[in-house]
């Protein structure tokens, strides 16, 4: 039971590299968000750090799954996913479903991550539309990717050790549920606004 709430050497290196990707994509939102609200520089920081993880984390996941396993790779990123596979074991070899929805998370949810930064700074009138669908997709891919599992009564889940249950499964997957359900409902409270606007605007003139 004591081992269960040791933090393993292993874990310090991911753990790390997760905390320094944080760092720079909440560095770059706040700098490119000069000037924004609060709520919209939180959601550049937030989305710089989602298109870093898309891209040099799960990018190189999808590469190495597709030319053979993380399990047999000797890359350095690698023993992040190494590491996390003690919590999820369908993320040491080729499972297909892991592999489509990250395929697809990268490509799409990568590419729109930064279509939506582009939208956010410049103020573009299509905003609200890319932020709906990219928290779409990300909540799809969350749910598609535990699921399946769940409903096989999660063979491939590590639910007895504290850090690869509550810090890897719960809470590295639970943010990308509780952030994109917050942008959802800040589009829908900018929609509704501007529906009211165009509303009242449009009475005038009658």
């Amino acid at each position: 039971m004591r081992g269960g709430w040791e933090l393993g050497a292993a874990a310090g290196g991911p753990l790390l590299l997760c905390a320094a990707l944080l760092a720079v994509g909440c560095a770059l939102g706040l700098r490119l968000g000069r000037g924004l609200g609060a709520a919209d520089r939180g959601a550049l920081a937030w989305l710089c750090f989602d298109a870093l993880v898309h891209f040099a984390l799960e990018g190189p996941f999808v590469y190495l799954s597709l030319v053979g396993n993380i399990t047999d790779s000797d890359a350095l990123i690698a023993s992040l996913w190494k590491e996390y596979g003690k919590a999820d074991a369908r993320w040491l070899y080729l499972d297909p479903t892991i592999v489509s929805l990250e395929i697809l998370t990268v490509v799409l949810g990568g590419f729109l991550a930064l279509v939506l930064i582009y939208a956010i700074v410049k103020e573009k009138h299509y905003r609200h539309f890319i932020q709906i669908t990219l928290c779409v997709c990300e909540l799809y891919g969350g749910w598609m990717t535990f699921c399946p599992d769940w409903l096989m009564g999660s063979p491939n889940l590590n639910t007895n050790n504290w850090l690869y249950f509550w810090v890897y499964l719960v809470f590295f997957n639970g943010v990308w549920v509780l952030i994109p359900g917050l942008l959802l409902w800040q589009s829908w409270v900018e929609l509704k606004k501007m529906h009211h606007k165009g509303f009242n605007s449009g009475k005038k003139f009658q």
